[in-house]
């Protein structure tokens, strides 16, 4: 049964695909710089408010962390938090690995997450205690239990370098069957749905983890950042896998 909760979060992702794709196949797409160098479009900004705008009309006490219009206080303890493009990079070079992530943290607590990669025909959701699902399926995370029967994922390999971590990635992709630097949230959705056994990232916010933070566990996975510490907003690299697999990876990060 879906909550109203879930149920707001997937209207506000549909709002937001609607702008997302029409930008990408029928208008220019402008870029603009923000303050750290990072790109943005007008498909970002317009994405953000709609998805807020739908949320408000439903939750009016809830507030919101996101990443093109920053925090805005509610007056409940709920707070969601959105990316309206993740992989915006990817979306200005016309390259389909992208999309849109919408999570509610109550508290400190994250308990709702939606990922939704249109290009791709990828939706997943999932809320705390009720399951993960990829469009409308229930998904579990794989078994595999020896890094070198594992396929891993990892992040832009320049944020291993500037963070100290390198020599742990470098051994762990030596010591595994396979690894791909997908990037973004797209390696979120492989660990989930069992595809992949583990993701690292050197380097990310709060808003390009929430979602997939709920989707992963709730698929029977484990996340924590790269020392093994819960997630927070204040969050700044991840470990993502299959649970089984979670220890040992984190050792490879222990002496770096």
């Amino acid at each position: 049964m879906t909550s109203d909760f879930l149920s707001v979060a997937l209207d506000a992702t549909k709002s937001a695909e609607d702008i997302i794709t029409s930008y990408y196949f029928n208008k220019t797409i402008q870029v603009d710089l923000k303050d750290d160098e990072t790109p943005v479009t007008l498909a970002d900004k317009e994405a953000e408010k709609a998805i807020r705008q739908t949320i408000t009309q439903a939750f009016p006490d809830h507030g919101f962390l996101g990443e093109e219009y920053g925090i805005q206080e509610g007056t409940s303890p709920y707070m969601w938090i959105i990316d309206p493009i993740d992989a915006t990079k990817n979306y200005i070079r016309k390259i389909p690995i992208f999309g849109t992530q919408i999570a509610l943290m109550k508290g400190e607590e994250l308990i709702l997450g939606v990922s939704n990669a249109p290009l791709l025909n990828e939706l997943l959701y999932a809320e705390k205690g009720n399951g993960a699902y990829f469009n409308g399926e229930q998904i579990k995370v794989s078994k595999v239990s020896q890094p070198d029967d594992a396929m891993i994922c990892h992040g832009g390999l320049k944020w291993f370098t500037e963070k100290g971590f390198l020599p742990g990635i470098c051994n762990l992709i030596n010591d595994t069957a396979r690894s791909r630097g997908f990037g973004d949230f797209y390696m979120y959705h492989l660990v989930a749905s069992g595809r992949v056994d583990a993701v690292i990232e050197a380097a990310i916010s709060i808003w390009d983890i929430a979602a997939i933070t709920v989707i992963v566990r709730e698929a029977g996975g484990q996340v924590t950042d790269i020392h093994g510490n819960a997630i927070t907003k204040e969050t700044s690299s991840l470990i993502a896998t299959n649970g089984v697999l979670h220890q040992r990876i984190l050792e490879y990060f222990d002496k770096d």
